[in-house]
């Protein structure tokens, strides 16, 4: 626990310093371009509302392209004041592009914070919520339950005396002998001369 809140802590004192220095290299580039007063504190508070901007839609996961443009920008702002007060820009003669690009930056500045904070990914995810629905088919109307078929009563029972059943017995035995296959139905009911459904009732005991 104690290693944990060690490295927080030095995390958090390496970004107030690197928060103070960017801050202060940005001040100073922008009143040696002749934004003096409070206009020359206002630009790096700009340049850091834009950072901390880009890097949320960075976390949020959506719309990751604008994100990182704007991080870009932003952090090349940052980089390019650090760089330019390190001893490579004459803060006394300050070159026409420079002073252009620090006049220019509150109105890219503003551009980028708006698109930043006001593109709600919610709202295109409501909307192709809609026209999904929109382009759905509508349900199949529903049919009205079918009765249920009544059942087919059975066919009565038929009696057949055992004699006959016996005599059946014999006559299929006979038939098989003869021609080496099962005696059917028909061939059956033509020998004994009963009806059909007797016939039936007869090879069903077989």
């Amino acid at each position: 626990m104690r290693a944990q809140l060690a490295r927080i802590d030095a995390v958090l004192v390496q970004a107030l310093i690197a928060a103070a220095l960017s801050f202060a290299h940005l001040h100073d580039v922008a009143s040696a371009a002749g934004q003096d007063g409070w206009k020359a504190w206002a630009y790096p508070i700009s340049v850091d509302l834009l950072l901390v901007a880009a890097w949320r839609r960075l976390r949020t996961g959506d719309a990751k392209a604008a994100g990182w443009c704007w991080f870009v920008i932003a952090l090349t702002a940052s980089l390019g004041a650090n760089v330019a007060t390190a001893g490579l820009l004459d803060l006394e003669q300050v070159p026409a592009w420079l002073r252009i690009l620090v006049a220019g930056w509150p109105a890219v500045a503003f551009l980028g914070g708006t698109l930043l904070a006001h593109s709600s990914p919610a709202l295109h995810e409501d909307t192709e919520d809609v026209h999904d629905q929109e382009d759905a088919p509508d349900p199949a109307p529903e049919l009205p339950a079918q009765p249920a078929p009544e059942p087919t009563p059975a066919p009565p029972a038929v009696a057949v005396p055992a004699a006959l059943v016996e005599h059946a017995r014999k006559v299929a035995a006979e038939h098989r002998n003869r021609t080496g296959a099962a005696i059917d139905t028909p061939t059956l009911r033509a020998r004994l001369g009963v009806p059909a459904p007797m016939a039936d009732a007869i090879v069903a005991q077989l």
